[in-house]
């Protein structure tokens, strides 16, 4: 209803036909389940002027609706059909069903003061997407304009309810990616921009706020001749006194130091150093750095970054874009600010679900500091708008081989960077070479820079093997040079600019076993590659692999920008993966693509481990190829250290031919843990989608059912509870297929928490004892005692506490046999919850104490957070307002620390404690 009426079954869009036909079936969808009169049904579509045969068109019309949803049923098993009752014509059909009806019951939730803010705006947030358009779009008459017009009211008032519950949340960048869209659609309603000014107020921006009560009072006076309203004057007038409450920047922030090191050698680039100074001080923010490949834009940036960095105190964020990588996959924007917001300090925790919000508080964060940017290696504008700051006062230096037009159309400054002068071109020789070298041959190397073609990059390959071999001629190496030339097609089509003969001559200089390394680096698909990776690559110890790296460093055909990592510039993994193809039969290429893969899903099993050691034991891993060592975790930090190095090239090498379905599945599967744990939502979704695929390929009902299930548990922290509880049912049919009970549990017991989300804690405790009863069948120990608890935690939400206690005890015991730290720490949160109802606040202390104590031994710092809540609480209730203090105190700080919104109620109850003059 909301856009053209359409009947959709699935993914499919019935024809409902012409828009006369599409009226017939809206005037009866408007009043579902209830008769409406044929009259009634003639005014709805004709109005004034039905035609002499109207009822016999408006049988027709029936008659093809009744077949339309017959087809409907069929295909769905959802009942949906039109009968003809002595009232009139009655279409039966579940509410949920037509968008306008669970439209107006999820709005009537958003407003129920009884609900939770959280669940009232999860509510209105899900009614505002069902929005499509205007209802009953194409459909003409009075009746349909009535309709729309009560429609666009009731979105209208949802849209101003929805952004307050937000603000009140402190989701000030979920509104303010909303906004403006709705905003535009209802540009004189004045409720909508009270929320936006309240909304850049809250984010810091009142400069901007300022800007827009002005660009509203014109358009108000243009179009209907009036000022603002009382309430908009209001708020106008407080924020020109300064006196609205300060925005909660929520701490401060980290000050990022992301540059990549200075180039060594940098020279012959005076003229476009100015021009980025005088783009800079003319008050630029932008600057558009574009060049051919290996012209050296990425090192003019750097250098000169790195020459002004004292001006940014506020820190230098840094991304390679790889918009021109050899591997055909750009970095997606939303994966760059995910890791500016890592970089800026905030928590996991307070990353919102959505790319747009994510933008938002990534601008909202660097409004007013003075930061350095640089995107370096775009593929186009498209690619970075969504990463400018959008604030004068940073900067953002971008590079690209594309010229990036539609960044200057927008005020972006352009530098060009073409091939080296004749001078520049020497003077980066004899910063790496020396002075005395190159004056003592300055026909050789004259001779280099012109079979060079001048390009840096060829140079810089060329000068490391002369300084390697100081005592070889520069005319000498020059001749070397002469004979190695060659054409490189995917370069430009010239000999008199193919970098090939100056990677083909360090290439041969190599020895034969660093030579192979090279090769087989060009078919690594990630960023960077470490040196254990890089080991089991070429299917050599680790410590034969350190001085081939050493030696590949050394002829600057890779880089190494932090100890144990190593880069290649994409045109040379270019030229690498061209002579592995040229060299190496495809069954050797093939076998150190399987030797990478299983490195890494050996080694993300082994950090998997550690970060739960309790865990299910996954199903049986790929057999280990020969040559290759995975590293080892020794322990929780060294764990989560390596899936943070490792998260961008784990994600690049999950994207493999079918022939390595099992090995991708099962690195999705050590993935999984640690994405959830970071609040990688949507990077888990995509990891998830590859496992699913490749495990449909393999036709395993066992592997299929495990993606669907946390596929289901990833929608569920993105609040998609329909798609979360599509996903889980359908895990729970493959794993009764499958015949696994202890896949099976896992889904119940995941359904009982989608379904704690949701307050259903009856239906919840349902799933919770199903799946205690099959991991009892299954025999397996900790999915018991993690149920015991479970059970127990639901009979203690439902008043139910007797039972609770008698259930988190058995918990307890198990998990103390088991020596489950991991889990104990929430059984003793369960009991404490339970003695706190019955009134035994005395025990409820000791219990409360008990958990907090492990979760702070265990790092779990949001579960202290609760607990120490719960603790104050509890000694509240008793009369010690200083141990209550204490409990609160600490709980405000974790809060604090994690960047939550939590801390705010904790930080107001203890200012009630302090004006109740308690010292």
């Amino acid at each position: 209803m909301f856009g053209e009426v359409q009947l959709r079954v699935g993914d499919q869009v019935l024809d409902v036909g012409a828009p006369r036909q599409q009226a017939v079936l809206a005037a009866l969808a408007v009043d579902a389940n209830r008769p409406v009169a044929i009259e009634t049904l003639v005014d709805r579509v004709w109005h004034e002027h039905p035609p002499a045969a109207a009822r016999n068109v408006l049988y027709s019309h029936l008659s093809r609706i009744r077949h339309l949803l017959r087809q409907a049923e069929e295909a769905t098993g959802r009942v949906a059909r039109l009968h003809r009752r002595p009232a009139g014509y009655v279409l039966e059909v579940d509410p949920r069903a037509v968008d306008l009806h669970r439209f107006a019951s999820l709005v009537h939730h958003g407003g129920d003061q009884q609900r939770p803010t959280e669940e009232r705006a999860e509510s209105l947030t899900e009614a505002l997407r069902l929005w499509r358009g205007p209802p009953l779009a194409g459909i003409e008459g009075e009746w349909a304009a009535r309709l729309r017009g009560s429609w666009h009211r009731r979105r209208l008032d949802a849209a101003v309810r929805w952004g307050s519950l937000q603000l009140d949340l402190g989701r000030v960048e979920e509104v303010l990616s909303v906004l403006p869209e709705l905003v535009a659609d209802y540009p004189l309603a004045e409720p909508l921009e009270v929320l936006f000014l309240r909304a850049l107020h809250a984010a810091g921006r009142d400069a901007e706020a300022l800007e827009h009560y002005a660009v509203v009072a014109r358009r108000l006076a243009d179009e209907l001749g009036t000022d603002p309203g009382p309430e908009l004057r209001a708020l106008h007038s407080a924020l020109l006194r300064g006196e609205l409450p300060a925005p909660d920047r929520r701490g401060p922030l980290a000050v990022p130091a992301q540059l990549p090191p200075d180039v060594f050698g940098f020279a012959g680039r005076d003229e476009e150093l100015r021009l980025v100074d005088d783009a800079v001080r003319a008050g630029a923010h932008i600057v558009a750095v574009s060049g051919t490949a290996g012209v050296g834009k990425t090192s003019l940036v750097l250098h000169w970054a790195h020459r002004v960095r004292a001006d940014y105190p506020d820190g230098q964020l840094y991304a390679n874009l790889r918009g021109f990588d050899p591997g055909g996959v750009p970095v997606s924007p939303a994966e760059v600010v995910r890791g500016f917001l890592d970089a800026l300090g905030v928590p996991a925790q307070r990353v919102p679900t959505t790319v747009e919000a994510q933008v938002g508080l990534y601008r909202s964060l660097v409004a007013d500091r003075r930061l350095l940017v640089v995107l370096d290696n775009a593929r186009d504008a498209e690619q970075v708008h969504q990463l400018l700051p959008g604030v004068p006062t940073c900067v953002v230096l971008v590079t690209s081989r594309d010229a990036l037009a539609g960044l200057v159309a927008t005020g972006a400054r352009p530098v060009t960077v073409d091939l080296l002068t004749g001078a520049g071109a020497r003077q980066l020789l004899v910063g790496r070479l020396g002075s005395a070298r190159v004056a003592a041959e300055p026909s050789g190397a004259e001779e280099i820079v012109r079979l060079c073609a001048r390009l840096p990059l060829a140079l810089a390959v060329v000068a490391a093997r002369a300084a390697s071999h100081p005592t070889f001629g520069l005319g000498a190496l020059a001749e070397q040079l002469r004979d190695a030339r060659g054409s490189l097609d995917e370069f430009a089509g010239d000999a008199a600019t193919d970098p090939r003969a100056a990677f083909s001559w360090s290439y041969r200089h190599l020895s034969p076993a660093a030579a192979r390394l090279f090769r087989l680096v060009g078919l690594h698909p990630g960023p960077h590659i470490g040196t254990h990776a890089a080991a089991s690559l070429a299917g050599l110890p680790t410590a034969r692999v350190r001085p081939l790296l050493a030696e590949l460093a050394r002829a600057r055909l890779l880089a190494q920008p932090s100890p144990g990592r190593y880069t290649c510039h994409d045109l040379l993994r270019d030229y690498a993966s061209e002579q592995a193809a040229a060299l190496d039969p495809e069954t050797d290429r093939r076998a150190a693509v399987r030797r990478l893969l299983a490195h890494y899903v050996h080694t993300a099993n082994e950090a998997d481990r550690r970060l739960d050691p309790r865990a299910e034991e996954p199903p049986p891993l790929p057999e280990l190829p020969p040559g290759v060592t995975p590293e080892r975790m020794t322990d929780l930090p060294r764990a989560l250290a390596w899936f943070e190095a490792e998260h961008s090239t784990l994600l690049a090498v999950l994207h493999q031919d079918p022939e390595l379905d099992a090995e991708v599945w099962h690195l999705g599967w050590a993935l999984r843990r640690y994405l959830a744990r970071r609040g990688h939502w949507h990077d888990e979704l995509d990891v998830l989608t590859v496992a699913l695929a490749a495990a449909e390929r393999l036709g395993d009902l066992g592997k299929q059912a495990f993606a669907h299930c946390y596929l289901g548990c990833t929608q569920v922290w993105l609040d998609k509870y329909e798609d979360a509880h599509c996903r889980l049912k359908t895990a729970l049919t493959l794993y009764r297929q499958a015949g696994d009970e202890v896949g099976q549990a896992s889904v119940h017991y995941n359904l009982a928490w989608a379904l704690e989300r949701q307050e259903e804690n009856e239906e919840a405790l349902e799933h919770a004892e199903q799946a205690l009863a099959l991991y009892r069948s299954a025999g397996y120990l900790p999915g018991q005692a993690k149920l015991l608890n479970a059970v127990g935690w639901f009979h203690a939400l439902l008043g139910e506490q007797r039972s609770a206690i008698e259930h988190c005890e058995r918990a307890l015991a198990l998990q103390v046999e088991l020596d489950d730290q991991a889990t104990v720490g929430q059984t003793w949160h369960s009991l404490g919850y339970a003695y706190d109802h019955l009134g035994d606040h005395t025990r409820a202390i000791a219990c409360y104490e008990a958990g907090a104590d492990l979760y702070r031994e265990s790092g779990y710092l949001f579960s202290e957070a609760l607990l120490l809540t719960s603790l104050g609480d509890s000694h509240l209730t008793v009369g010690d307002r200083d141990a209550a203090r204490t409990a609160l105190r600490r709980a405000r700080d974790i809060l604090d620390q994690l960047g939550l919104p939590d801390a705010d109620d904790i930080r107001a109850r203890l200012t009630t404690l302090e004006e109740k003059g308690e010292p």
